[in-house]
């Protein structure tokens, strides 16, 4: 490649850069205005407003420039009063329409496209749509809409009619049977359509802010959606974990042969007198069963006689305060009353404290006596 085409292929990287970056940067002065807050105002108030507007459509007609078309200049929106009265229901006037116009009126219009003639003559079966109006003829059609407004907003408020006939009729037909299991929104319903209200409305800010900054719109959704992902872990988790551990809910009374249909006090109550009576083995088995009870009756999981010490056990989560205790208990309870082995005093003592603090709710304290008991 000689000098003379390497030149002539820079200068045509240069031209093709400069209308990427003027491609890429024209959207960017047509994005719609962010929306603008809105504000009180009497009805003179308005009127003046209308004939303020009605100057700028009027001014930026003529001149066409981002100075007389510039969509700050329209203002806040307005909520006015219904009725002359100052304190009755207030509806709110809109003027995005003009703002979003106002910003195309600092383009020049297109050339119209030329209509087709067969479509002129027989619009009604062609089908084709007729050409879009100018910007000029929108500015115009503005004017005039800000004048209707005027002279309505001059007039006084029409009393709204009884429509006697429509409600007899209406009645009527709510009275049918297809209207009969109709109810009115529940508390539930009402809370969950201001949430949605609510998230429709961020949304909405988030779509403002992200026309001056892109990131800011995009740290906002994507922090939605990580939100509701962790939220919806979460609750998984807890479904998981509610069925791991069998939770239902709670019945009147337990099984006549479950554990816990003896009050864990008699059970106690058995292992002490028997204690007193230096039946270690019994005394043992009564306790067992009293720390049983208790759990059982804190729903921790259904009631049935029918488990072995090891599937009580397995039904308790891994990651639980009491299952280091209960281990130790079950333990020393299946090889003294299952095992045959000889009991003592200090076998009893180990595993009465080790009940005792499972049914005041602890974490199984003194587990390493009973697990060092030869």
């Amino acid at each position: 490649m000689n000098e003379r085409s390497f030149l002539l292929l820079s200068l045509f990287s240069a031209l093709a850069a400069c209308g990427f970056a003027r491609a890429h940067a024209q959207p960017a002065s047509s994005a719609a205005p962010p929306a603008s807050a809105s504000r009180g105002a009497s009805l003179d108030e308005y009127r003046q407003h209308l004939q303020a507007l009605a100057a700028i459509v009027d001014a930026c007609a003529k001149a066409r420039d981002t100075k007389t078309c510039d969509p700050t200049l329209v203002g806040p929106d307005d909520r006015v009063p219904v009725t002359e009265d100052a304190h009755s229901k207030r509806r709110l006037i809109s003027y995005d329409w003009l703002r979003a116009l106002l910003l195309r009126a600092q383009l020049t219009d297109q050339p119209a496209e030329k209509p087709d003639a067969t479509a002129q003559a027989l619009p009604n079966l062609s089908g084709v749509r007729p050409p879009k109006p100018t910007t000029s003829q929108l500015l115009k059609d503005a004017d005039a809409r800000l004048t209707r407004d005027q002279a309505q907003a001059g007039g006084a408020a029409n009393a709204m009619p009884a429509h006697s006939e429509e409600r007899e009729e209406l009645v009527k037909v709510l009275a049918g049977r297809e209207f009969r299991n109709l109810d009115e929104p529940s508390p539930r319903d009402t809370i969950l359509e201001k949430i949605g209200n609510a998230i429709n409305r961020f949304f909405y800010r988030v779509a403002s802010f992200s026309a001056k900054s892109r990131w800011i719109g995009r740290v906002a959704v994507w922090g939605f959606v990580i939100a509701a992902c962790v939220g919806l872990i979460w609750g998984l988790l807890q479904l998981e974990r509610r069925w791991r551990i069998r939770l239902v809910p709670e019945q009147s009374a337990p099984a006549p042969d479950a554990a816990s249909a003896r009050d864990w006090q008699l059970w106690l109550e058995d292992a002490r007198r028997a204690a007193d009576e230096r039946k270690w083995r019994e005394a043992i088995h009564s306790v067992y069963w009293a720390a049983i009870s208790r759990l059982e009756s804190k729903r921790l999981w259904p009631a049935d006689r029918a488990r072995t010490p090891r599937e009580y056990l397995a039904l308790v989560a891994p990651g639980d305060s009491r299952r280091p205790g209960l281990a130790s208990l079950t333990g020393s309870f299946e090889r003294i009353w299952y095992g045959g082995r000889a009991a003592s005093e200090r076998d009893y003592r180990a595993s009465e404290q080790l009940a005792t603090s499972l049914i005041d709710g602890g974490v199984g304290a003194g587990a390493g006596n009973v697990r060092g008991v030869s």
